[in-house]
This record gives C-alpha cells, structure tokens and sequence, in this order.
C-alpha cells in the first residue's frame, strides 16, 4: 500500500509540472519555429538554353545554378509578408552581397536577383531569423549554399592596364565601359569553345561587322601594347571572285594606320600590320608577318627578325584553320620587341634594335593610330580590316566591304582584350591556362 501511495504521488506530480509547462506556453504565446520545406532555382541552362530547375534544399550543396536563376523558398506555412524583404533574405559570394527583389505569396517567397549572378561562383542565400510566420514563428537553418554553372571569369595579367574587353555574350559591349557599344551588322551569337550557348559572335564572311566608335585612343594613349583574342574560322563556302579559297581580314582599327589582323587564304599563315610612332613623331608601320616555315635572321630571315619558329603548312593549318586558337601580338617599348604567341606559345619576334643602323625604325617609342579621313576612320571593326566608313580599298575585290567575296571574317570572335601594357611569355602563358578549354 505504501509503495503504491508513492507512485500515486509521482504520477500526480509529473501531470500537474506538464499543465505547469503547457501553461507557461499558452502564456507566452510562443509559435511553433517556421521551416523551410522547399528551396530551388530557376533558369536558364548555358549549354541547351532551356529553363531549368535546381534542388537547393537536398543534403548536399547544389551546383550548375543559372546566373539568371530566380528562387523560390517554400515554407511549412505563410508567412507574415511584411517581413518578407531585401533586408531579411540575402544571397552573398562572401564579399559582395546580390541586390535582391522579394516578394511573398502566402508559404511561397520569391527571391529575384536584379542582376546576373557570376558564373563559376559560390554564393549562399540566407533567411534571416526576422523573417517570421503569420503566426509569429522564427525562422531556424534559413541557409543554403550553391555554386552557378559556367566558368569564373578571367583575372588577366595586369588587369589594371587592360583598356578594352569585348566578351560578346550577346552583344557587342565593352566590358571595361570605356568604349561605346558596337554597331552590329549580321551579327549571330552563338556556342562558344565551351559549349555555352550566346557567348560568341558569329561573323557570316559576307555583311557581319561590329563597329566601334572613337577607337583612336587604343593605340595613341600607350607606347606598350598587346592584344588578345580568341578566334575560329569557318572556311566552308568563303571564296573570292575567281571561287578560289579567299583570306580574312579578322579584324582592323584603319587597317595598317592602327592595327589589323589577316589570316591567309591558304590558311599556310597570317599576319599582324601595325602602326607606330619614332622618336622624332615619324609615323610608320611594320607587319608581324608569320607564314610557314618560318625564318629568323640565323638561316635567311630579316635581321631584325631574332626568332622564329618553323611550322610546316599542314602545321600550321592544324592551327588556324577551322579550330579555336588563341591569339596575342604584345610589343614592349623599353626593348623595342613585338612578339607572337599563339596557344600560350611564342611564334616569332622582332627586335627593332636590329634594323640596320640608322633606320628610323630604331628610334620607334611605341604603337601609334595615324589613320585620317576619308580613307579610314577611327572605328575598330570587328569582321573586316576596317569600318564602312573608311574609303580606303573600296574598289579593290579583296578589300571592298560592300563585294561579298572580298575577304571577310567568317568565323568566331571571342573573349577579345586591349591591354596598355607588354605581357611577358609567363604572362601570356598564364592567361591562355585561364581561358583555354
């Protein structure tokens, strides 16, 4: 009997502490915690550019989200929508913090970025506890990390001399904002050597041109210089008036009076023509001419030619001709030296200290635009050796924009740099690793 008066007493003893609990509760009107029941993203695929959908409420951190990928958070019940703000729910790569447009709709939270987010990049969304239930619950685990499909972007050598980058992923911008947007004339953007979809121009080797305005300043506010580009030809069908295979002027600042680039008809080699200046104001100019079989001035090249390297016609057609290749011309002042690379490796090089004593072209200080109107105008053209504007070769097959069989870039353009500084073979090495596929 007095064993069982004691359990009585326990028994009666738990009940009355739980009404004691269950009182405190109902007094403090707490809610239950709000959860998170669904996470995803929605947007655009880089590669199939159908929408696609991500999980990112799974166990483990998902991955290939759309940079333009809304979000979508579903909770367990509605939520107050007064709460449901910019300033409660963030996405964040760790250093910067994404500008964001929410809005709610009973449980469901919608997340907008109001910019892309950056490829190849990890961010976590976070939902701060003071975005609560209608009934006053607190969020709990309101973060999920995720990475974005596509590649990180390039931080090229010098990055703080580069003056111009055209990375036509859909149009014809300068991402630096330094020059204005392009003129475009037929222009396709398509696959590029990555297979993402709208992240290259396609020139048609007929009418396609880009055009960009008051382009002087390229060449005139530098002595050093070096561009760098990617680039694919499409030799299919690109023939001259005679139906013989016909070369490509892939782009060009007024021709020679600035810069152009050319590749050969027989696809056996290609060529930069440049403009500079001397020390006593003497404009010229001087081609980076690199044909197969290639000399220097050690067994029959020029002089100031001190190397090049001998690549075989069908060498050197492995290389330029209907694949991605990349490309960087680079001259320094200081030694006087242009030089070639293509695919991070150098192909030839010239030292203007080895012209003959006396010339002029020992005392050039650096690049130069010395162009003039009416035969050329100041606008880089991508597509051709110079814009339309320019009356320079109008009537000449090869060189007349408005005859279809005069040598037009057919072909791929991509991830295209201006940088005011020489790059060093480490350098261009370096930033070919970064950009090859």
């Amino acid at each position: 009997m007095r064993m069982l008066s004691k359990m009585k007493y326990w028994i009666g003893a738990l009940m009355l502490s739980a009404l004691v609990f269950t009182a405190c509760d109902d007094e403090e009107g707490e809610a239950p915690e709000l959860t998170i029941e669904a996470l995803t993203a929605t947007g655009t695929d880089l590669t199939t550019g159908e929408e696609v959908t991500i999980d990112l409420n799974a166990a483990t951190s998902a991955s290939d989200v759309p940079p333009d990928a809304v979000f979508e958070i579903t909770f367990d019940r509605e939520v107050d929508a007064a709460t449901a703000t910019a300033s409660n729910i963030s996405i964040s790569d760790g250093d910067n913090e994404v500008p964001v447009t929410v809005s709610a709709s009973g449980s469901v939270v919608t997340v907008t970025p109001d910019e892309e987010l950056i490829q190849g990049t990890d961010y976590t969304v976070t939902v701060a506890s003071s975005l609560t239930a209608a009934d006053g619950g607190i969020i709990t685990n309101g973060s999920r990390t995720f990475g974005t499909a596509g590649r990180l972007p390039v931080v090229p050598p010098k990055e703080e001399s580069q003056i111009a980058y055209w990375k036509f992923d859909g149009d014809a911008s300068d991402e630096m904002g330094n020059y204005e947007d392009g003129t475009e004339v037929a222009i396709e953007y398509q696959e590029d050597r990555f297979g993402t979809i709208n992240s290259t121009a396609y020139f048609d080797g007929d009418q396609s041109i880009i055009e960009v305005p008051n382009a002087a300043g390229l060449m005139t506010e530098t002595d050093d210089f070096t561009v760098s580009f990617w680039v694919k030809t499409d030799s299919e069908g690109h023939v001259n008036e005679n139906g013989d295979p016909t070369g490509m002027f892939v782009f060009g600042l007024g021709a020679f009076f600035g810069i152009q680039y050319e590749i050969f008809g027989n696809y056996e080699g290609s060529k930069f023509a440049i403009s500079y200046t001397t020390e006593d104001g003497t404009n010229t100019a001087e081609d980076m001419w690199f044909p197969s079989e290639a000399t220097d001035n050690t067994n029959g090249g020029w002089q100031g030619w001190d190397f090049a390297r001998s690549l075989s016609a069908t060498q050197m057609q492995d290389i330029i001709k209907d694949s991605w290749y990349h490309a960087v011309y680079s001259y320094d002042a200081t030694s006087k030296k242009g030089s070639l690379y293509f695919n991070g490796e150098l192909m030839k090089s010239f030292d203007f200290n080895l012209w003959p004593e006396g010339d002029l072209k020992q005392t050039v200080t650096g690049v130069t635009y010395r162009g003039e109107e009416p035969e050329v105008v100041d606008e880089l053209a991508f597509g051709f050796v110079q814009s339309r504007a320019g009356t320079m070769w109008d009537n000449e097959p090869w060189g007349g924009y408005d005859i279809s069989t005069s040598q037009h870039f057919k072909g791929w353009l991509d991830d295209f740099r201006i940088i005011h500084g020489a790059y060093s073979a480490e350098e261009v090495a370096e930033l070919y690793d970064a950009e090859r596929p």
